[in-house]
């Protein structure tokens, strides 16, 4: 593969790894940061996963290294023994830190690769969706004994949708790259939906809802299945900070039950798979339901609404100041992503009662679990 600006088996060499370096490929799927699949020349010793961390997004590598250690931590004192559960972990450099620093400012981490692992950017099946709750309910129930407090912001205001809606709006006005004339559907969508977008933000001001430890990106794409679609892990902890779990539930139900991918062009393809939906809720609700609040199960059909209706903000808003923050791979791919969260928005819009009822009957069905 071409790695012009990097020498990887040099990079890899500045960590605590055995054996040596036989092959490097692109890995992933990620809009911001760089991942190599480092493979290893002697069999018995671990294949790599090596990334080059994004600073211009994370500028506080520190601060985000410092969350995924104490984080990791906690997350593998309570791991289950004798199940398939794993976890990402990290490896040291040689000199004791837990990323590299090259000479031209790029930030390095690498962790081991967990062979037999494999990840979807589609849900295909019922039982990818449930499992997909299960690791991503078990895993802001583990982290709901952990002190908020502990962790830095590594975005900040990342999910607050008034930030976003002002840089929306900022975008709009002063039109960087001339494209808003073209936009006008789209920002009609955005100023009709604000205020009823708003309703999760305002109960979290108002204590209404706790803020909690969350995931902050629970793509499906960010879970690692084995051979037999049991969910091993997740994954990709970069954002990992304070917020509610109803962010979290969304941006599962963004990916998940959407039918096609995010930045799917033929907008007949998007549509809501509410038996994913369905699926999901089950198995998210089976593992996060003990501990959440009667409001934070009220706020989860917000949610659904509110993450594809913010990251079409958030890709419309890019679009119009000229593709700054994600990875894009042709000029217009900032806007089809818009254009394809605004539809899947509509339509999980349409059905928002019928998806309301099933977490409703959910919720009944696992009362036994749930905080009286």
């Amino acid at each position: 593969m071409d790695t012009p600006n990097f020498d990887i088996a040099a990079i890899a060499l500045k960590f605590q790894i055995t054996g040596g370096i036989s092959e490097v490929r692109k890995y992933g799927t990620g809009h911001i940061n760089d991942t190599f699949l480092l493979k290893n020349s002697n069999a018995a010793d671990p294949d790599y996963l090596l990334q080059r961390i994004n600073h211009q997004v994370f500028k506080d590598v520190l601060g985000l290294m410092e969350n995924i250690a104490r984080v990791t931590a906690h997350l593998q004192s309570k791991l289950t023994p004798g199940t398939n559960q794993k976890l990402l972990q990290l490896i040291d450099t040689k000199d004791g830190g837990c990323f590299y620093r090259d000479g031209d400012n790029n930030y390095w981490r690498l962790y081991f690769f967990i062979p037999g692992s494999r990840s979807y950017d589609v849900a295909e099946t019922t039982r990818q969706a449930y499992e997909a709750g299960m690791a991503f309910g078990r895993f802001q129930s583990t982290l709901s004994d952990m002190d908020p407090a502990l962790l830095s912001e590594t975005i900040v205001d990342f999910h607050n949708i008034q930030k976003r809606l002002k840089d929306f709006h900022e975008a709009v006005q002063v039109n960087k790259a001339s494209r808003v004339s073209a936009v006008s559907a789209e920002i009609d969508i955005i100023t009709r939906h604000e205020q009823a977008m708003s309703i999760i933000n305002e109960w979290g001001q108002a204590g209404l809802l706790p803020k909690r430890i969350t995931h902050n990106d629970t793509k499906l794409n960010n879970v690692l299945f084995d051979a037999d679609d049991n969910a091993i892990c997740v994954i990709d902890l970069d954002t990992v900070m304070t917020g509610y779990v109803a962010y979290d539930f969304g941006d599962a139900i963004r990916t998940i039950t959407n039918t096609a991918a995010e930045d799917e062009p033929d907008l007949e393809k998007i549509q809501v798979n509410t038996d994913l939906f369905k699926a999901y809720t089950e198995g998210y609700l089976k593992t996060a339901g003990s501990f959440l609040t009667e409001k934070e199960v009220e706020s989860l059909s917000w949610g659904m609404l509110l993450l594809p209706y913010m990251q079409g903000v958030r890709f419309l808003t890019d679009y119009l100041q000229g593709d700054t923050y994600f990875k894009i791979e042709y000029p217009d791919h900032n806007l089809i992503r818009a254009k394809a969260q605004f539809s899947l928005f509509t339509k999980l819009y349409e059905q928002s009662p019928q998806l309301r009822q099933i977490i409703t009957e959910t919720v009944a069905a696992y009362k036994d679990i749930l905080q009286e």
